[in-house]
């Protein structure tokens, strides 16, 4: 049986008005149209450049989109644009047309220096797997 939620997909992913949010190899309408409703601070990030993102510092929210291990090796270079207080979203397919496995993202998570707090169904077809900055690597 499929379950139903209530919870706002944005409030689920913890964005707020007004804040930074960078979209990567996110294509989904609903979201993109949600995020307008949210926030006029949306950075549209195809692709990292030279191992570390184009564009802008301070991201509040990032929004990976990621099916395969090589687009995970992309988390160190977001890490460094990310606020100590962000996060990074890694939205990947679930079910069995997943490509990618927690654990494998768990992984590159933490050979990134980040660690994984929280996961959301970001649709039908995909999950969302929160990473932040460990608490002890935050400056205080």
């Amino acid at each position: 049986m499929e379950r139903t939620y209530t919870t706002p997909l944005l409030d689920k992913l913890g964005i707020r008005p007004g804040f930074r949010v960078a979209l990567v190899r996110i294509t989904d309408p609903d979201i993109r149209n949600s995020l307008a409703t949210r926030t006029s601070d949306v950075i549209e990030a195809a692709d990292v450049i030279d191992g570390a993102p184009a564009g802008d510092v301070d991201i509040d929210v990032v929004l990976l989109g990621a099916d395969t291990e090589h687009e995970l090796a992309q988390l160190a270079a977001w890490r460094s644009r990310i606020r100590p207080s962000g996060a990074i979203w890694v939205v990947s397919r679930k079910g069995r047309t997943a490509t990618l496995r927690d654990i494998e993202v768990i992984a590159a998570a933490r050979a990134a220096g980040l660690v994984d707090n929280k996961v959301a169904a970001f649709s039908a077809t995909h999950t969302a797997l929160r990473l932040v900055i460990p608490g002890a690597d935050r400056p205080r």
